[in-house]
C-alpha cells in the first residue's frame, strides 16, 4: 500500500475512534461481570482465561525469554492472555481489562529482565496480559527513509523489513539505530532507551522516533501533537507499560554503507593480561569515530573461548571498508592485534545476523523469528562509567570474576553521538558524562536453577557491591531497560492510608535510572494516568494530590483525573500549578483550601 493513502487512511481510524461516542464500549464497568464476557461483547476473541484453557500456560510461557520466570508454579496472579491484533481490540482490551479491574501489564517480546511484562513481583491483585505479538506490522517509506512499526514487531522483524524496502526502493541501504537481540520487541526497546551497535553514530532508538500512536487509560488515542511534547518525550525513554499502550512508532531511518566491516575476536589470557585488555579498551573505546563501535565482554567461560579461563571478546561494527577499519583499529589499539582475516565485509543486514546470537547456518530470514533457540536463566544490574577504571582495579575485578565461571559483563562504548546529546532531550539521561555502560550477568541452565538459583544471584549481588567504588555515584546510575528489582520496588498501584508518599519511595530507583528527569516523569504520569492504571513495581508513579472531596466514602487523592483536560473544578488552578511545578520551589506537596 502507497505509504501517503496508508498514512491517510491511519488518520482517519484515529479520528473515528477518538470520537466522544468511541471513548467507551457499550457496557460500563460495572455491568461487564468478568473480562471474557467484556471482552467478546467488545469483538475481542484472540484470548485465553486461565480457568477455561488448557492452552493459558503455552501461551504465557512461549514469549518468556528469561526462563527464571517460566516456572509455571511461580506465582503470577495471572487471570487471562489477551492478543490484540489492531487498534479497535487494543483499545477494548484495556477498557475491557479496567471494567474488570484487573491489573494490566503490556508485552512487546518478552525480554523483561524481571518478567514484569508478564508478571508480578508483588501482590499486584489479578493480572491480564496483554501480548502484543500481533500487533507486528511495518511500513516502510524508503524514499522518505521513514517507517511506522507497530509495537509488537521485534527488531528482527523491523530490521529486516527495513532492508527489504531499501533493497527495492532506496538508492542506498537504510538502517535503524536499536539493539542486537533480533527477538527483543520495539515496544518496550524504544520506550526505555534502545542503545544499539550505532548508537554511536546515530543515537539511541527513542533519539529517532519522529511520532507514534498511544492508547491511554480512558482509551483515548493520541500521536505526537494531540498528546502534546511533554507526553512524547516520557513514552521515548521513560520506560516502559507506564504511559498506556503505545500502538506504534514512527522512526527515522538511517543510511549505511553499502559494505560495513564486522568482527567478534576472542583473546584469552592470564587475569594480568585480560585486565590490560580491558584497560585499553576502556581509554580508546569512547573516541574512537562515530563510524566505529568496539565492546568488550569479560568473562571466564565466554561461548566464543575454546577454553574455560579467563578471556576477553570484542566485538565491532565498522561503518565502512575492512581496511579503514584495520587501519584505525592498529592506529588506535593496536593491543587488540586485530588481524586481516579477523574482520569481515558484508551487507548491514548480513551485519545483524552476524551479532543477533542466532544459531550458526542461520540466514537473514531467520531474523523473523520470534522464539529464541537458546534461553538461559539469567540475572543481570547496569551501571554506568564516568572515569576510567584505575588498573589495579581492573586486576581485582578480573581476579574476582574468574572465580564464577558462569557471571560476565558485557561494556558497551559511549561517545560519539551519544556525548553530543543532553542528558534531558530524553527522559534517558546516561550521555556525554559517561564513558561506557556496563551490563552485569550471571547464567545458568536447567539442571542448576533448582539448588544453585540463590546462589548465583547472590553473587551477582555481592559483585554489584564490590564493583561500587569504581561506577558512578550521587546516584549510582542504571538503565531502565536492565530493570533490576534489588534497586527497590513498590508492590501496589495505589496509596492507600498505611502506604508512605509513592513518588518519594519510587525516586530510590527513579533517580537512578533518570537522573534528574526523574521529577518531570512524575509531573507527565500524573496529567496523563493519574489513576496509575498502566504501573509496575518501578514505574513513574503519578503525584498523589490530597484533595477535600471524596469518592466512594474514601478521601479522592487524584483531584487530576482523566488528566488535565478533563479538570473543570472551582479550585483546579491549585492542582494544575502543583503539578507543573512539581519538583521545583514553587511545588506544595499538599493543596491547602
Amino acid at each position: 500500500m502507497d505509504s501517503t493513502i496508508a498514512a491517510a487512511l491511519l488518520f482517519l481510524l484515529i479520528l473515528f475512534f477518538s470520537s466522544p461516542a468511541n471513548l467507551f464500549p457499550p457496557s460500563s464497568p460495572s455491568s461487564s461481570p468478568d473480562i471474557s464476557t467484556c471482552l467478546l461483547s467488545s469483538g475481542v476473541h484472540n484470548f485465553s482465561v486461565a480457568k477455561d484453557s488448557p492452552f493459558f500456560i503455552h501461551l504465557l510461557t512461549f514469549s518468556i525469554q528469561n526462563l527464571r520466570f517460566s516456572r509455571p508454579y511461580l506465582p503470577r496472579q495471572l487471570a487471562a492472555v489477551i492478543l490484540p491484533h489492531d487498534l479497535p481490540s487494543l483499545r477494548a482490551s484495556i477498557l475491557c481489562c479496567r471494567a474488570s479491574s484487573l491489573t494490566i501489564r503490556l508485552r512487546s517480546g518478552g525480554h523483561s529482565y524481571e518478567g514484569l511484562s508478564y508478571q508480578a513481583a508483588s501482590h499486584a491483585g489479578s493480572i491480564a496480559v496483554l501480548d502484543l505479538m500481533n500487533l507486528d506490522h511495518i511500513d516502510v517509506d524508503a524514499a522518505g527513509q521513514t517507517a511506522w512499526l507497530q509495537t509488537g514487531a521485534t527488531l528482527g522483524q523491523l530490521y529486516h523489513a527495513v532492508a527489504a524496502a531499501a533493497a527495492v526502493s532506496s538508492p542506498q541501504p537504510l538502517a535503524f539505530s536499536a539493539g542486537s537481540c533480533p527477538t527483543v520487541g520495539s515496544g518496550g526497546h524504544i520506550a526505555g532507551g534502545g542503545f544499539g551497535l550505532l548508537s554511536r553514530k546515530y543515537g539511541l532508538a527513542a533519539d529517532n522516533v519522529l511520532d507514534a500512536i498511544l492508547v491511554t487509560a480512558d482509551g483515548r488515542f493520541l500521536d505526537r501533537e494531540s498528546m502534546g511534547e511533554d507526553l512524547f518525550w516520557a513514552i521515548r525513554g521513560g520506560g516502559g507499560g507506564a504511559w498506556g499502550a503505545v500502538f506504534a512508532w514512527k522512526i527515522q531511518l538511517q543510511i549505511v554503507p553499502i559494505r560495513v566491516s564486522a568482527f567478534i575476536v576472542n583473546r584469552p589470557g592470564s587475569n594480568l593480561h585480560v585486565a590490560e585488555l580491558i584497560d585499553a579498551w576502556q581509554r580508546v573505546s569512547p573516541t574512537l569515530p562515530d563510524e566505529l563501535y568496539v565492546s568488550c565482554f569479560v568473562g571466564g567461560g565466554l561461548p566464543e573461548s575454546e577454553r574455560l579461563g579467563m578471556s576477553a571478546t570484542f566485538k565491532g561494527l565498522y561503518l565502512g571498508l575492512a581496511s579503514d577499519a584495520l587501519s584505525t583499529i592498529a592506529d588506535q589499539f593496536p593491543e587488540l592485534d586485530l588481524l586481516d582475516w579477523e574482520v569481515q565485509e558484508m551487507s548491514w543486514i548480513e551485519s545483524v545476523l552476524y551479532f543477533s546470537g542466532l544459531k550458526s547456518g542461520s540466514s537473514v530470514d531467520n531474523l523473523l523469528d520470534r522464539d529464541l533457540h537458546s534461553k538461559t536463566f539469567f540475572k543481570a544490574k547496569s551501571d554506568y562509567v564516568r572515569t576510567l577504571i584505575e588498573f589495579h582495579d581492573l586486576l581485582k575485578l578480573v581476579n574476582l570474576l574468574s572465580t564464577e565461571p558462569k557471571a560476565y559483563l558485557i561494556m558497551d562504548p559511549y561517545g560519539g553521538s551519544m556525548a553530543r546529546r543532553r542528558s534531558d532531550d530524553l527522559p534517558f539521561p546516561h550521555r556525554s558524562d559517561n564513558l561506557y555502560a556496563i551490563q552485569h550477568l550471571i547464567e545458568w541452565k536447567d539442571e542448576d536453577d533448582d539448588g544453585d538459583r540463590e546462589r548465583y544471584m547472590q553473587w551477582l549481588r555481592e559483585w554489584y557491591e564490590f564493583m561500587g567504588p569504581m561506577v558512578s555515584s550521587g546516584p549510582r546510575a542504571a538503565y531502565v531497560n536492565y530493570l533490576d528489582l534489588d534497586l527497590g520496588y513498590r508492590g501496589w498501584a495505589t496509596e492507600t492510608e498505611e502506604s508512605g508518599d509513592p513518588v518519594e519511595e519510587a525516586r530510590t530507583w527513579g533517580e537512578r535510572y533518570f537522573l534528574g528527569n526523574y521529577d518531570r516523569l512524575v509531573r507527565v504520569k500524573t496529567m496523563i494516568d493519574p489513576d496509575n492504571v498502566f504501573w509496575n513495581e518501578q514505574s513513574i508513579p503519578p503525584l498523589t494530590l490530597r484533595c477535600p472531596f471524596t469518592r466512594h466514602g474514601k478521601e479522592k487523592f487524584f483531584c487530576a483525573e482523566g488528566g488535565a483536560s478533563s479538570i473543570s473544578r472551582g479550585e483546579s488552578a491549585a492542582v494544575i500549578s502543583a503539578v507543573l511545578n512539581y519538583g521545583t520551589e514553587q511545588y506544595r506537596p499538599t493543596i491547602q483550601r
